[in-house]
Order: structure tokens, then sequence, then C-alpha cells
């Protein structure tokens, strides 16, 4: 199977487009130079999604973008752009310092990002592939609720890192919409305790530090184990454990397909992987199974 990672075109400068149809040439694993157009590329993953009896879908930051969300490891990322940021998002952080929690309420209440944004072209596409009963599982890294809003299945969503739909207690681990949190923030109080037990509360997001819900980890691993097609989208595939899951599947003989905007480590490997933007490529996969 050819890889995409090391992707070489013949043509100077890149990429060319020849009849409205981008040639893509890559050198296989044996190092032989490959060319094919993007159209066969397209209907050759589409062919293993319909012939699939089981299809994972990991997402990343990189399907939300094209909503307005800004990813966290691209040339962009808030990461990338801030990297002390990162270290004010631990669980640790949060937990000790009441006037983190403040600013983070302030934030949520001043930022409407995650309410305003909608779903893109990827997101639905994906529910289309659920729709077209050719989707098992979609592990999203993403906290953004998207997919649910696009349409995807709650019992097929492993939302891995948590949503910023509800809050979390940290001390009884009661649970619920952040609107109510929101509402007492926006009636003056600054870091609202949990009215069951005077607990610190924050989104129901795992910030860095903090563990994954074990079942939620557990539901994937099996997930991506069996499935004969695992589909990356959008991620970086560098954020453990979630980036174990494709050489889970990998090492149970399914198929990888990556599509992202960066090469990730397991480029070299996949069979196959495309860096054109997913909110034009993705609909073009599904609309072809």
């Amino acid at each position: 199977m050819a890889s995409r990672a090391d992707a070489e075109s013949t043509e100077t400068g890149g990429r060319s487009s020849i009849d409205n149809d981008k040639i893509f040439a890559f050198r296989d694993r044996a190092g032989s130079l490959l060319s094919v157009t993007e159209q066969e590329t397209i209907e050759r993953i589409a062919n293993w999604l319909r012939e699939s009896s089981s299809t994972v879908v990991l997402t990343g930051a990189g399907i939300s973008t094209e909503s307005g969300i800004p990813d966290f490891r691209g040339p962009q990322g808030v990461w990338t752009k801030n990297p002390g940021a990162e270290q004010m998002a631990t669980i640790q952080h949060y937990l000790a310092n009441r006037d983190a929690r403040v600013r983070s309420w302030q934030n949520r209440i001043s930022n409407n990002t995650w309410a305003d944004a909608q779903p893109n072209a990827g997101h639905i596409a994906l529910a289309g592939l659920e729709r077209r009963g050719k989707l098992d599982t979609l592990v999203t890294q993403n906290i953004d609720s998207l997919h649910l809003k696009a349409g995807s299945s709650r019992e097929r969503v492993i939302e891995i890192h948590g949503t910023v739909r509800d809050f979390v207690c940290m001390g009884c681990g009661e649970r619920g919409p952040i609107e109510r949190v929101l509402d007492r923030v926006r009636a003056g109080e600054e870091d609202p305790p949990c009215r069951t037990c005077g607990g610190i509360l924050k989104s129901a997001t795992i910030s860095f530090g903090q563990n994954l819900v074990r079942e939620d980890m557990e539901r994937a691993e099996r997930a991506a184990a069996r499935c004969e097609v695992f589909l990356a989208v959008g991620t970086s595939l560098t954020v453990y454990p979630v980036a174990l899951l494709p050489e889970m599947a990998l090492r149970n003989g399914a198929r990888l397909v990556i599509l992202n905007a960066q090469e990730t480590p397991y480029d070299q490997i996949a069979h196959e992987v495309i860096s054109e933007q997913i909110g034009a490529v993705l609909p073009r996969i599904v609309e072809a199974v």
C-alpha cells in the first residue's frame, strides 16, 4: 500500500491540477514513486469503507477549525502560540488557584465561540456515514459536541476528552448542563461552588493531568481492536493514550486512513494519507461510499 508521508509531486512546486483533478505522487513502502489522482484515492477509500463491517473514526481539533474553533497544536494553535497556556490548563492549577477558576468562568461567558459554533461539512459527512450504516464508533478528542449537533448518534460517539456542554463537581461528581453554572456566574458568583457538597465545579472536560473516564477509553480500545477501517480525521495522533488506538487497529489487520493538514507519526505506515481541507474531501469520500 502507498504511504503519503514523503509525498512529493512530480510537478515543480508540489501538487498540480490536471483536468480539474489533482495528481498525487508519493512513494510506496518499497520506495517506488507512484502517481494517482485525488479521485482515485477517494474512490479507493470509499470502497474500503463500503466493504468494511466495522469502521472506527477518531477526530481531533482539525475537524472543528472550519467551524471557527482554534486547534491546539497546529501552526496557529493555542498551545503553539502560547506554550504557557498549556501549563495553565492543568487540573492541578485549576483546583489550587481560585483566580484561575474565576478567569475560566469569565472566559466562558465573555467568549461565545463554543456556544455559537456550528457543525461544518466534515461533521455532517460523518453523520452521513453513520446513516449509511458504515460507522461503528466515533471517538472524538474534541469537547465542542459538534458531532452530536451534526446528527451523529449519542450511543456511537465517545467524547473521550469530555464536553463543554456540561459541568461536573470535583467533589461529589454531580453533573448537569453548563448553563446552570454560567447563569450563576452572570448573576455575580465568581467561583460558584457545588450546591450539593460545596465542592469545586468545572466544565466536564478532561484537563491535563486528569484521568480519562476508564469506561470510555476501554470502549474505544475495543472498537479499535475489532475494526476493519480506522479513519483518523484532523488529529495530530500525538496525545496519549488516544494516539495508541490506530496502532491497536493496525495490529489487528485494519486499514488506516489519515486526513490531517500536518504530518503525524503514523503517516509512514498508514494505507492512505490526505492533507487536503477536511470539509472539502471528507464529504466526497462519504458520498462515494
